[in-house]
Order: C-alpha cells, then sequence, then structure tokens
C-alpha cells in the first residue's frame, strides 16, 4: 500500500477510536429462553410479530417453542423462512412485504447471522422507507429507531445478536456490502442453548470458529478498549475451553450455553474494535460463491494471521494464554506460534480444509478489489494491505492443480513413440 493511502487509513482509523467513547454503542439486554419473548413484547406494547428465520431451522422444529409461548399469550405472529445463506435484497424485500401486509410491529431474528443480518436489514428498511438498501451502506446512514428487534441465535458464533452490522448480497451483481449502524443493535439477545442442540458437528465446529475469528481480529486490531479486550480473551478462554465438547457431544447443555457466551462476547469485542481482512475476504467470497462465512472464516485465520508476523505476537501470546496453550513466561514469539498452531490442529479435528475450491482465478482481482473497498480504510488492521497484496490469499486458497502423472499407473506394458499404451487386442 502506498504511503499516503496509509496516513488516509491510519488517520480514519485514528478518528473513529478517538470518537469510541462518545458514540452510543449499547448492548442487547439478554434473555436466558425463548419463552420469556411474550412477555417482553406485551411489555413493549408490540401487537404482532413477523419471525425471520430460513427452511432449514424451521424443517428442525427449532421456532417450535417459540411458537407455543407466543400462542399461550396470544400474540399473533408471521413467518417468513426463505432467508438463505449470505442473505440477499431479495430476502429482504420479501420479509418487508410480508411485515407489511401482516400488519407487523416487531421484528425476532431467529437463527444464524443470516436471519439476524436479514431481520436488521428489514428493521433499517422500515424505518427508513425511502432510502434503498444500497444508500445505507458503510456507516452511520440509518439514524432512525428500528422497530422493537429480538435476536435468537441459534449458532454460537456470528454474535449478530450483539453487533450494529447487517451484511446484505446484492441479488443481481453478488456484491456483499454491510450496512452498519447503532439502531441496528438488537434489544434483546436470547441465549438460549436448547435452541443449538441439533446443530449438525461440522456446522457447529465452523461457526465456533467464526466467534474465534471475531475475537481475535478484534484483539489484534489497534482500535481496542480495555473492555473489548477483556471480551475477546474471555471469549478465546471459552471456545478453547468448549469447542471440542460440543463438537463431539452436541447435547451438552452447559457447553452449548458457554459457546453461545463465547458469542455474545466476541461479539461485543468486534462490535467497537471492528474485524480485518480475514472478514474482508470472507465476505468476499461468501458474495460471489455463497461460501458459508464460518467456514470461510475458519480456513483463511491462521494464513493471516502468519502474514502478520511478528506486529501481532505479543497480542497472540496473550490470547495464547488465555486460551491455555502457554504461561506468562513463554516468549512471545513461541506462544504466538503455538496459538497459529492450535487453530490449525483445531481446523483439521474438525475436517476443515485449507482451500476454498469455488476460487475462480478470473475472479481474483474482482474479490480482491471489495475486499480492499470493505476494509480499508473502515478496520484497524495491524498490518496495512491494498488489493493487489490482499490477491495473494485468494491464490493460496486456490487448491493446487493436480499433477497428470498421479493418474496414471505405472505400467510394464509397451507403449509407442507417443507414449500411447499398446495392448494385446483381448480388451485386457
Amino acid at each position: 500500500m502506498n504511503t499516503l493511502k496509509k496516513i488516509y487509513c491510519r488517520t480514519f482509523q485514528t478518528g473513529l477510536k478517538i470518537a469510541l467513547p462518545f458514540l452510543p454503542y449499547r448492548t442487547p439486554k439478554v434473555v436466558g429462553s425463548v419463552t420469556v419473548l411474550p412477555e417482553v413484547i406485551r411489555r413493549k406494547n408490540c401487537s404482532k410479530v413477523l419471525i425471520i428465520t430460513d427452511a432449514g431451522i424451521r424443517k428442525l422444529d427449532l421456532t417450535v417453542r417459540l411458537e407455543k409461548a407466543l400462542d399461550r399469550d396470544g400474540i399473533p405472529y408471521c413467518i417468513y423462512d426463505k432467508t438463505v445463506a449470505n442473505p440477499t435484497t431479495v430476502n429482504v424485500s420479501e420479509a418487508i412485504d410480508l411485515y407489511k401486509t401482516e400488519g407487523c410491529d416487531c421484528i425476532i431474528g431467529f437463527g444464524g447471522g443470516s436471519s439476524m443480518d436479514c431481520a436488521k436489514a428489514v428493521g433499517a428498511c422500515i424505518a427508513k422507507p425511502k432510502q434503498t438498501l444500497a444508500k445505507m451502506k458503510g456507516i452511520l446512514k440509518v439514524h432512525k429507531k428500528l422497530p422493537l428487534l429480538m435476536a435468537v441465535p441459534t449458532t454460537a458464533g456470528t454474535g449478530s445478536e450483539t453487533t450494529l452490522a447487517a451484511v446484505i448480497t446484492d441479488a443481481q451483481t453478488r456484491h456483499k456490502y454491510a450496512i452498519n449502524d447503532f439502531p441496528l443493535i438488537p434489544r434483546y439477545a436470547v441465549l438460549d442453548p436448547k435452541v443449538t442442540l441439533s446443530l449438525p458437528p461440522f456446522i457447529t465446529a465452523t461457526t465456533g470458529m467464526d466467534a474465534l475469528t471475531h475475537a481475535v481480529e478484534a484483539y489484534i486490531g489497534n482500535s481496542t478498549t480495555y473492555g473489548t479486550r477483556k471480551d475477546a480473551l474471555m471469549a478465546v478462554k471459552l471456545i478453547f475451553e468448549n469447542i471440542d465438547t460440543v463438537y463431539e457431544d452436541g447435547s451438552n447443555v452447559e457447553a452449548r450455553r458457554n459457546m453461545l457466551r463465547a458469542s455474545f462476547y466476541a461479539g461485543c469485542a468486534f462490535t467497537k474494535s471492528y474485524v480485518g481482512y480475514v472478514h474482508a475476504i470472507a465476505h468476499s467470497l461468501g458474495g460471489e460463491y455463497n461460501v458459508p462465512h464460518g467456514l470461510a472464516n475458519a480456513v483463511i485465520l491462521p494464513m493471516v494471521l502468519k502474514a502478520y508476523g511478528e506486529t501481532i505476537h505479543k497480542k497472540l501470546a496473550r490470547l495464547a494464554v488465555a486460551a491455555g496453550l502457554a504461561d506468562k513466561d513463554t516468549p512471545c514469539d513461541e506462544a504466538a506460534e503455538r496459538f497459529i498452531s492450535a487453530i490449525q490442529d483445531m481446523k483439521k479435528r474438525f475436517g476443515i480444509g485449507d482451500y476454498i475450491p469455488e476460487i475462480r482465478e478470473t475472479d481474483v482481482p474482482k474479490l480482491a478489489h471489495y475486499a480492499d473497498k470493505e476494509a480499508n480504510p473502515l478496520y484497524p488492521v495491524p498490518v496495512l494491505m491494498n488489493a493487489a497484496e490482499l490477491e495473494t490469499f485468494y491464490y493460496m486458497l486456490m487448491p493446487e492443480p493436480a499433477d497428470p502423472a498421479e493418474d496414471f499407473e505405472e505400467t510394464n506394458e509397451p507403449v509407442d513413440e507417443e507414449g500411447v499404451t499398446k495392448h494385446d487386442g483381448t480388451g485386457n
């Protein structure tokens, strides 16, 4: 990155960091069960709820406890369940139409980050009906108070129940962008481990590593505060203590609860301190190829940490201590290496590879441009990189082409001068 752009990025980031104490951040009120939500809805004088979720959640009957609780209290509701991974502008438009047609006045985002992001975007459009989503992308462009927004995470990873961001994919261009503003922070976050019990092991692992990425990128960035550092360290500690347990035994309620807490803490950390290039690269892959966000983060994380080099060794050493991988007397370089190696080992245990096979080489410049545009100047990364430098990561994520020689077994049969095996005409 050239010097002028570096100066611009760092000046922008310093300005945001100085402004942090004066910005209207808030933490959602935490409740421990979906059965509490009818009381919240009554207390807020709302009359009908739009539940935004996806078909997979409905198929697993995860919304049934909430539906029964609403029925018992006589609270009308309707459900939009067409949200896709990496929610699109079409999802948002359809959910808005349902909200208006059914006369709803509050929203519950029920599911992973996609459902919660869709719910936030719907709330933003209801609050600002004359403004398109595209015009709200970036930071501080919503301004208006949203309808009552409640978030029920069914994965312990995205942290969307705590954040001011909604990430949406343009259905036409496949460009993925974020809308960031304080009104998007949900009023209530429901950390109910029972809705996560049926989460399959692989998704449990990738979403858990998504939360780990949030905590790590928030901690190693240049805009941390005492509070965000504390939250990130707690998240890392809880993840390393519980992720293997929930992967092996998804019915362990206490471990599930701890992973939800970890995701919440990580969300609180990166809401204020932001993320970094891991997320920027992952978002571009999600928008272009629909690669699940948690999976992309898990694949990319150790690669980017290595690229940052010694700049982050002291901070990674503190994370290694929190994770139980080192003690305070361990040399920083050694502790940092242990931390990165532990992430690689975690990936292997969970069957997460090192490549994103969907990547096409011709797309790399465009993907790197999207990542550069998202990250710079907003993300206070420890080492600045431009689009050309970010291209390297996409090439590293592409599987190496197979050696054609490996497709042929050694044979003692005679061959002609062109290398074609000569057969005896028997078909053998």
